[in-house]
């Protein structure tokens, strides 16, 4: 059992005061109980509310996996893992996911992690390979579980539940209630943890219409965007290719914007989401796919460009705002012939938006790549010093930096970039000279 100072001390790496109650919940539920049902809103904590009570019941004399996390995503599967590694444990931990170099994979489960993240496919694919052993596996988790079987994990999950066979506990997790169990899954009668509809009660969340004269609504985003005074805004969109075509549109009206959608290459994936996350890009056209589980900052604005065809997902659309008792405003986008979902509340209010607002201000920061990460030894503390002393930037100078496997991403203040690139261009890092240019938007 933790005391209480170690429970304080895990809180403070993670910039935390005290745990919600729905973390408490859900941690002594976990501990008391095989079978756990935990349903929480987008933004709530989950991944912190399902890793502290495993935490207390890893063995630190066991030389082998001992958890098991399966996520949809790999976005969400590389979230859950920074959240234990802020929380400064003495368990290795690895993830595993498609676009990330097997061999590497494979080196890294060599010497066992305590807690082993990954999407179903990159994890069904080790079992084959049998990269890892399973015996000492006594947890599962299914994280977002309902997402990964939308997704069409369905079979993979079945495989890989099947092969564990020493299962103690099992976690699933979810932002949606209603969702059948898999029988696979071997979850039977689970305590039930619900706040989704305790979080439903509070009405943080204003909804408004947008109404456009055209079918083609990108002029009325353009005007909508362009009242937001400058805030950042997610800009929902059903189809791929809609995302790349908005992102195009904003972009060559003046709007810095980026997009994020499944059907991009993992490096391009992760580079949105850091250039979203430290405000060097303010506008992130999206498919459903970031709607949850990702690692990005509230919003006051999400703006959905299209409806989604389920009214779960406009939920999880809206979960971006409004979070953690925060207010937030979502806007309904409509042609003015365009039948509106059964979902939408009838009585929201028509947004009368101005065409006489200007642009957006350009972000304050532009992402530096640095062609060199945590397999070349560095992390963020060399990246700092090094800009500081070679580069001469100040402390404001610098934003969120993000040290990934291989290559690393900071955000500068954009007026300092070409003095910076000019200092640093012969110099060095920890002996060893790195790769180091704006990382531009995909476009």
């Amino acid at each position: 059992m933790k005391t209480k100072q170690e429970t304080s001390v895990i809180l403070s790496n993670l910039g935390i005061e005290s745990l919600n109650m729905m973390q408490e919940t859900a941690n002594a539920a976990i501990l008391s109980n095989k079978n756990t049902l935990l349903l929480s809103p987008t933004g709530s904590g989950k991944t912190l509310a399902f890793l502290l009570p495993i935490l207390e019941l890893l063995n630190p004399d066991v030389k082998t996996v001992q958890c098991l996390i399966l996520s949809p995503a790999r976005e969400l599967a590389l979230q859950i893992e920074q959240v234990w590694k802020k929380m400064a444990t003495n368990f290795k931990v690895n993830v595993c996911y498609g676009g990330h170099p097997m061999s590497v994979e494979i080196q890294n489960l060599s010497n066992p992690p305590a807690l082993l993240i990954g999407t179903p496919g990159r994890i069904a694919d080790h079992l084959d390979r049998q990269s890892f052993k399973t015996e000492g596996i006594k947890i599962l988790v299914l994280d977002e579980f309902d997402k990964s079987l939308q997704l069409g994990f369905h079979e993979q999950m079945a495989f890989i539940t099947k092969k564990m066979h020493h299962i103690d506990k099992r976690i699933l997790v979810s932002a949606t209630e209603g969702i059948e169990i898999p029988k696979f899954t071997k979850v039977s009668s689970p305590v039930i943890l619900d706040f989704v509809s305790d979080s439903e009660e509070v009405p943080a969340l204003t909804m408004k219409i947008v109404l456009s004269d055209d079918k083609d609504k990108i002029e009325s985003l353009y005007y909508l965007i362009c009242s937001l005074k400058s805030e950042s805004a997610l800009i929902f969109c059903n189809h791929r290719d809609a995302c790349e075509r908005i992102c195009e549109e904003l972009n060559a009206q003046g709007i810095e914007t980026g997009f994020y959608h499944g059907g991009m290459e993992q490096d391009d994936r992760e580079r949105a989401l850091i250039q979203f996350r430290n405000g060097s890009v303010n506008y992130l056209v999206t498919t459903d796919l970031a709607a949850r589980g990702l690692d990005i900052p509230a919003m006051n604005h999400v703006i959905h460009y299209h409806l989604p065809y389920k009214a779960d997902e406009f939920l999880h659309r809206n979960g971006r705002t409004a979070r953690m008792k925060a207010t937030g405003t979502a806007y309904l986008l409509f042609h003015v012939d365009e039948p509106r979902p059964d979902y939408v509340d009838k009585s929201i209010k028509v947004l009368a938006v101005s065409k006489s607002n200007p642009l957006p201000k350009a972000p304050k920061f532009k992402t530096l790549y640095i062609g060199g990460g945590k397999k070349n030894k560095l992390n963020k503390t060399d990246i700092v010093g090094f800009f500081s002393q070679k580069g001469k930037l100040e402390k404001d100078d610098l934003g969120i930096i993000e040290v990934k496997d291989f290559m690393s991403f900071a955000a500068v203040k954009t007026q300092k970039i070409p003095d910076l690139l000019a200092l640093i261009k012969d110099e060095k890092m920890k002996g060893k000279k790195y790769k180091i240019e704006v990382a531009h938007k995909k476009n």
